[in-house]
């Protein structure tokens, strides 16, 4: 075999291993969207239309995937989070947060189920978790402005409030709704306001 010829044969593994990646991390998140907490390396396997070698060869590495499972995550739902908030009074931009993060919540809800079963071994998704409610937290108080901010009480019934615990216990554990969630939450984050202003 030719230098030419090997080139080319490493780059052809090379190509056909970054595919089969791709359709590993697809399938994972697919079966995970279903409601698959911990899918196993045969449910991927033929999710996927891969071996079950190839499967457990990139399973070795489940940091890596964790990465790109999370990177796919943030690319469809930063753009919602992260946009910037309506001018307004503090009550108009803290609507808005909660109406975002619900449609936010919503859809990381089995990735994030998921992620809290394997956080404990996992040192990513653990930084990750860290990372989000900081993000989470800085946004309450951008939607507050500094003077609204400054009221504790009111920022830690907040926080609390619009977190994705919250949520999930409306929607999974309470079996509410979609819209009764949200209608909920609303009140809630109301009251909240509203008390802290007398």
């Amino acid at each position: 075999m030719t230098a030419l010829e090997k080139a080319e044969a490493t780059d052809g593994r090379r190509v056909r291993g970054a595919e089969n990646r791709r359709k590993i991390v697809e399938a994972m998140l697919a079966l995970i969207g279903e409601g698959a907490i911990a899918p196993g390396a045969e449910m991927v396997a033929a999710r996927a239309e891969v071996g079950l070698r190839t499967v457990f060869r990139h399973f070795d590495d489940m940091e890596s995937l964790y990465r790109e499972i999370s990177a796919r995550m943030n690319e469809e739902l930063m753009p919602i989070a992260a946009a910037p908030l309506p001018e307004g009074d503090g009550r108009a931009r803290l609507n808005e947060l909660a109406a975002r993060r619900a449609r936010v919540f919503e859809r990381m809800m089995p990735f994030k189920i998921a992620a809290d079963v394997h956080k404990h071994r996992s040192r990513f998704l653990t930084e990750e978790q860290a990372g989000m409610a900081a993000f989470m937290r800085a946004s309450l108080i951008e939607a507050l402005g500094p003077e609204l901010a400054r009221d504790k009480q009111r920022l830690e019934a907040l926080d609390m409030l619009l977190s994705f615990d919250v949520w999930r216990r409306l929607r999974v554990d309470q079996n509410l709704t979609v819209a009764q969630a949200k209608k909920l939450v609303a009140q809630m984050v109301d009251a909240v306001f509203d008390a802290s202003d007398k």
